[in-house]
């Protein structure tokens, strides 16, 4: 990681890569942006590192692109049929559609189904608290998790997330997986050839492990134990059971299976401020709040109280200054990638 890329030279190449692969500019857009978003907010493990998969995955004729997306609506609900398109795609549709059917009912609810892995949910919840909107994010994936008591992938991990605009203060950002890491985390750890923490993973037999590749061939554990169990199992209910998509087991995964579409759900709910108080007055109060939070007197060797997503915002704020670092293998992929469909990676460094 001795060279470091410039943010938007970097989403300029991964947009124009994905568009000479075949996928319409727009699509290709929404794509690069939710990767190198992740990546400036640090959170690399799903940042550029996923383009490799989506491309492989694209070729393979495993994702759609352009053609239409199909939903129904009843009052303040939709259901979006995301008919295989890239995540990132249909994320941003259901976004929209959840803020405006908002703006209308004060509440918009859009279950999606026929999806693919979607990025973070943070990358759709910045887009709404900018559109002065409450989001609450909620998906499924495909299985890397046990059940409380068992030692085989069952469950996915299934992140929770939810984004609310401020004042002064920066938005409050939730973006958690339900198990005690995301599962990505190992599969950098295992591309970079180093360790995981005790406590993440078991291995295929149920034993604890530190070995990165024994711990995606066994499970990530869940967050809080039988907690974080439960509330992965309610989001494949939200996200899966509800919306039609895959649950459990029939969510596909994309690095292993080459015959079927993913079929990952997600659950969108917008909620429009004005319809509680005026909007200044609740950002204002937010600030309050905010304010009075990072006051609280700090634990011993704590410098400040952080409010979540705060950490991320200063990152964000890091890498555009000094540019994003990728390890050696992403960089490598990137670079086939791009000679492929003439593109020099080499533009987007730093100098």
């Amino acid at each position: 990681m001795t060279q470091k890329f410039h943010y938007q030279r970097l989403e300029h190449f991964c947009a124009r890569m994905f568009e000479r692969a075949g996928v319409p500019m727009e699509e290709a857009k929404l794509v690069a942006e939710s990767l190198v978003q992740a990546d400036l907010r640090g959170v690399d493990s799903h940042g550029v590192v996923r383009a490799d998969i989506y491309l492989r995955r694209l070729e393979a004729g495993m994702v759609q692109t352009g053609g239409i997306m199909p939903y129904t609506e009843d009052g303040a609900i939709r259901i979006l049929d995301g008919a295989n398109h890239f995540g990132a795609v249909v994320g941003c549709k259901a976004l929209a559609m959840a803020m405006e059917t908002s703006r209308k009912y004060g509440c918009g609810v859009v279950g999606v189904k026929g999806s693919n892995h979607f990025g973070t949910c943070a990358y759709y919840l910045l887009k709404a608290v900018r559109q002065n909107q409450i989001m609450l994010i909620l998906s499924n994936a495909s299985q890397t998790m046990p059940p409380t008591g068992g030692i085989r992938p069952f469950i996915g991990t299934n992140p929770f997330s939810v984004g609310v605009p401020a004042g002064t203060h920066p938005p409050f950002i939730l973006d958690m997986a339900t198990s005690v890491v995301a599962r990505g985390k190992i599969i950098s750890a295992a591309q970079k050839g180093e360790p995981i923490p005790a406590g993440w993973a078991i291995d295929k037999y149920g034993n604890p492990t530190t070995d990165a590749h024994a711990a995606l061939e066994g499970s990530v554990l869940p967050l809080g134990g039988a907690k974080g169990y439960a509330i992965s199992m309610f989001i494949d209910i939200m996200s899966g059971v509800l919306t039609g998509a895959g649950f459990g087991r029939y969510v596909n995964n994309m690095y292993e299976n080459w015959e079927d579409p993913q079929n990952v759900g997600h659950f969108f709910i917008a909620l429009d401020i004005p319809r509680f108080m005026p909007l200044e007055r609740f950002k204002a109060r937010m600030d309050l709040y905010l304010d009075e939070m990072k006051a609280e007197p700090t634990a011993p060797g704590v410098p400040e109280i952080l409010i979540p997503g705060e950490l991320e915002h200063r990152c964000t704020l890091a890498r555009m200054r000094e540019g994003i670092a990728l390890p050696a293998k992403v960089e490598d992929e990137l670079r086939v990638w791009g000679e492929r469909f003439d593109l020099n990676l080499s533009d987007a460094i730093i100098e």
